[in-house]
């Protein structure tokens, strides 16, 4: 993909989202410029390697190949874009004896419908978002539904506190600012107890092995009725298969399976990239701030989209390739060899700290975005907004931390970005007020403040009581 630092974004650019509009879009820009040769959508590429003078220019070869055949091309700059979902994980060899199981076995991205499930034995290992909805679909037509996990995990409703979406409420620079300036025992407790606010996940069998780590929770509305109802049932990891059965960590037995479905995730690779560029240091991804290699001699190649945010994965990536831009461009600068790498290891540090061993590419989604923002001058200035805007500056504070947040200043800034953010709550009942009683509601920001800070005022009070 070529990237064009004089890209224009239309005034109403979130119109333009739906993929071939975007696509229309690019063309008619492309024509205009005479760069029409260069965009080409829906091609197969075979290889990316850097052009023999790469030292001089930062060029790139790729070769494509569409209708069988290959095509050679020379490029000023490439983002990659696939993403983490590509390649299906199918882990056969973690479980013993499932080249002996005689029922059918099939991963979560090959599942398409439940009819083929009606009146069977069925058994969903991983107890993410696609186990989760798959189970609670089957649980509907499937004699019986079991879910296997290995560690749990928090299981979220996306209507929240008073209704609203658990995205808006949750997803808030106060927030993100609280829980970093409590103690870690204190947030801890607070993130577990927030967690277990729709229902008690250990009485579920739900609860994760370690609590306090902020895994992407799981959303889905249905999953503890299910549960409740027993037509899904939640057990441990598998020990082992036999012709007919799943032997469990704790000893039971689930009988007559007639289908196992794993979803158990996907692999990312890069076949068509030298695999050093990404992963520069022990076999591990090695990129800074999840974008830009850090040993390459000149930043030509941005990875777009190899990060595991909890917020919205469009806007993360859509601020990714506006910084990309940037540097491809010239307009932007990366730091030193060193001084990346130097990042990339404090970063390491605080992920495993915050979300695990399995989670390296997860990342907090307000201070992953505010970092990439702050590159091309586009993270919302909140002191000066309070000064200038205080209206404005209460709703990016304490409302959600929505994508039009950077959009108020810096390159493809957006006129409408301020008007977007006032009348967000707006929207995002209106679709839910068919029959409108009375006037809208909107959350309160001053209550959920002292709402918020109450706990640790009431800490506060009995520390100075005892001490």
């Amino acid at each position: 993909m070529m990237c064009f630092p004089d890209f224009p974004y239309p005034d109403d650019f979130p119109n333009y989202m739906h993929h071939s509009k975007l696509q229309e879009y690019i063309r008619t820009f492309a024509q205009k410029k005479n760069l029409l040769r260069y965009i080409q959508f829906e091609t197969l590429v075979s290889s990316i390697k850097k052009c023999p003078n790469f030292l001089v220019t930062g060029q790139w070869e790729v070769v494509s190949e569409k209708d069988g055949k290959q095509e050679s091309a020379i490029f000023d700059a490439v983002m990659i874009c696939s993403g983490h979902h590509v390649y299906p994980n199918l882990p056969t060899d973690s479980f013993p004896g499932l080249h002996r199981f005689q029922g059918h076995y099939l991963h979560s991205r090959d599942y398409k419908d439940p009819e083929a499930f009606k009146g069977k034995r069925v058994l969903v290992i991983g107890l993410g978002n696609s186990g989760s909805d798959i189970a609670v679909e089957l649980s509907r037509l499937a004699a019986q539904v079991i879910i296997s996990s290995r560690s749990g995990s928090w299981v979220m409703s996306r209507v929240w506190d008073h209704g609203y979406p658990w995205d808006m409420v949750h997803v808030t620079r106060f927030a993100t600012f609280l829980r970093n300036a409590l103690p870690s025992f204190v947030s801890d407790w607070l993130y577990v107890k927030k967690m277990n606010t729709w229902f008690k996940h250990e009485n579920y069998g739900l609860m994760p092995l370690n609590g306090p780590l902020r895994k992407e929770p799981v959303f889905n509305d249905e999953l503890p009725s299910r549960i409740l109802c027993g037509t899904v049932s939640i057990k441990p990891s598998v020990k082992e298969f036999t012709e007919t059965s799943a032997v469990f960590e704790d000893g039971t037995v689930f009988e007559a399976i007639d289908y196992i479905i794993f979803a158990t995730g996907y692999d990312y690779a890069y076949p068509f990239l030298d695999d050093s560029i990404i992963k520069s240091r022990n076999n591990e991804v090695t990129l800074f701030k999840g974008i830009f290699p850090p040993k390459m001699e000149r930043p030509t190649l941005a990875v777009i989209g190899l990060v595991q945010s909890l917020g919205a994965a469009i806007p993360t990536a859509d601020l990714q390739a506006r910084w990309a831009a940037k540097v491809f461009a010239k307009s932007c600068t990366l730091p030193t060899t060193s001084e990346m790498m130097d990042d990339i290891d404090e970063k390491m540090g605080k992920k495993l700290k915050w979300f695990g061993q399995s989670q390296t590419l997860q990342t907090d989604y307000i201070t992953y975005m505010d970092e990439l923002g702050s590159f091309i001058g586009a993270k919302p200035n909140i002191p000066w907004l309070f000064l200038t805007d205080p209206q404005l500056a209460l709703e990016v504070f304490f409302g959600p931390c929505s994508p039009y947040q950077f959009r108020l200043m810096g390159p493809g800034k957006w006129d409408g970005a301020r008007n977007a953010i006032l009348t967000q709550w707006d929207r995002t009942v209106k679709p839910t007020r068919t029959r409108a009683v009375c006037e809208a509601q909107r959350p309160q920001h001053f209550h959920n403040l002292l709402k918020m800070l109450s706990f640790p005022v009431l800490l506060l009070a009995v520390w100075l009581t005892f001490y």
